[in-house]
């Protein structure tokens, strides 16, 4: 944990004027001001996207292939945001891929082996992550032992478990509301609707993407309008605008292009809830706010009363709720639960983290960050798939990726201690 703090990021005008000085990470282009260190990985995401699309000749943004990748990544996008908060408290979880194994083998247990009632079933796994969570959250936040070895001796044991009930063979099949879950897609409920050229759309889900956009939009607006209340610095209005703009955008083509495949996927449903749940929980609830000031400066938080290790035991059983949750989806993706499930998901939620901009040292970060960090991840694995190139390229590039993210968050600090200075 670290004890650092980082300047607010203030307004100014454009670069010259006297008696003003340009906050480190931050671009001036003429009457608009970038935040680097914010703007920069959604920046990076679309220049990468844009990348794919040319070398793919578009089957990147194919409506198909768009709904592979948020299918295909959806678990680890779920424990993308479990681990962004762990995290930001100055924490880490190396376990979670062996959690992911062990709670799917446990709902494969119930429901195909002893019946139980899917929805029961569900719960009681969850039940189960929450548990494994809270196992490992009193080691860690009670009796003090460092989380990197608690969750790698989590990692050895769950995996262990998992092998102890499933042996060497998977457990299947899942029932069909649990495979719809992870594989199905909503209902055309209202029908097709005409878009020219694109041909037909299903005109709910379009609905759906409109409402998310306006949802956004006055979330957005009384955010702005809050923080300008309390005096602290807001981008102007027009980066404001074009920042709006550009979100909106990008998510009505998505919208778009699910709409004229299979309709939304219900995994992308439940993504939807998750990010808006967990945003309003790191940024507008009490709790979300400790989490921050843990991470952040943790003699600060003890001083001011936060009780630090209520605060870490809680954001240890909350990644197992959600470690269980992607194991449903996996196994039920498989369509059973085998003894190698999960492998290496705690990199890969740990690389959506770092890339998504969390900071090495805890106090930074967000959760629409962590997903997008987990999309990039998605978008080059599928990219140099359709372009085939090998899987020790992917990793290459994967690597260099990881890298390049935490050099620029340490660079970026570095840059703000030097101007504060």
């Amino acid at each position: 944990m670290s004890s650092s703090t980082t300047p607010a990021n203030v307004e100014v005008g454009p670069a010259g004027t006297p008696g003003e000085q340009r906050p480190p990470g931050r671009l001036n282009l003429g009457s608009l001001s970038v935040n680097i260190r914010q703007s920069g990985i959604y920046i990076a995401f679309a220049l990468i996207v844009l990348l794919f699309s040319v070398l793919t000749d578009g089957a990147l943004l194919q409506p198909q292939n768009i709904s592979n990748i948020i299918v295909q990544n959806s678990y680890i996008l779920i424990l993308a945001i479990g681990m962004i908060l762990i995290i930001i408290a100055g924490h880490i979880d190396l376990s979670v891929g062996s959690v992911v194994a062990v709670t799917g083998a446990v709902a494969a247990v119930l429901m195909v082996n002893y019946g139980v009632p899917w929805p029961v079933a569900l719960l009681l796994t969850m039940v189960v992550g929450g548990l494994i969570g809270a196992w490992q959250g009193f080691w860690i936040a009670y009796f003090g032992i460092p989380s990197f070895i608690v969750t790698l001796a989590g990692m050895l044991l769950f995996r262990a478990l998992t092998l102890t009930v499933l042996g060497n063979q998977g457990i299947g099949p899942f029932p069909d509301a649990v495979r719809t879950l992870s594989n199905g897609f909503t209902d055309g409920y209202l029908g097709n609707v005409g878009l020219g050229p694109l041909g037909g759309a299903d005109l709910f889900s379009l609905l759906v993407g409109l409402i998310a956009i306006a949802g956004m939009a006055v979330a957005q607006w009384r955010t702005r309008a809050a923080r300008a209340g309390y005096g602290q610095s807001v981008d102007p209005l027009p980066m404001f605008a074009l920042k709006l703009a550009a979100s909106a955008v990008l998510i009505m083509a998505v919208v778009v292009q699910l709409a004229r495949f299979r309709n939304l996927p219900w995994v992308l449903v439940l993504l939807a809830a998750l990010v808006l749940g967990y945003s309003l929980l790191a940024n507008r609830s009490v709790f979300g706010r400790r989490i921050y000031a843990v991470g952040g400066n943790l003699q600060a938080a003890v001083l001011s009363g936060v009780k630090v290790k209520s605060v870490v035991f809680w954001i240890f059983v909350n990644m197992g709720v959600l470690a269980s949750l992607a194991g449903i989806i996996f196994a039920g993706r498989l369509n059973q639960a085998g003894p190698t499930a999960g492998n290496s998901f705690e990199l890969d939620a740990i690389a959506a983290a770092f890339i998504g901009g969390a900071a090495v040292q805890g106090g930074v970060g967000k959760v629409v960050g962590a997903i997008t960090g987990g999309l990039i991840m998605g978008v080059i694995n599928n990219g140099m798939s359709l372009i085939g190139s090998p899987s020790e390229r992917v990793m290459l590039v994967k690597g260099a990726v990881l890298l390049a993210a935490v050099a620029f968050d340490v660079w970026t600090k570095r840059r703000a201690g030097a101007a504060a200075r």
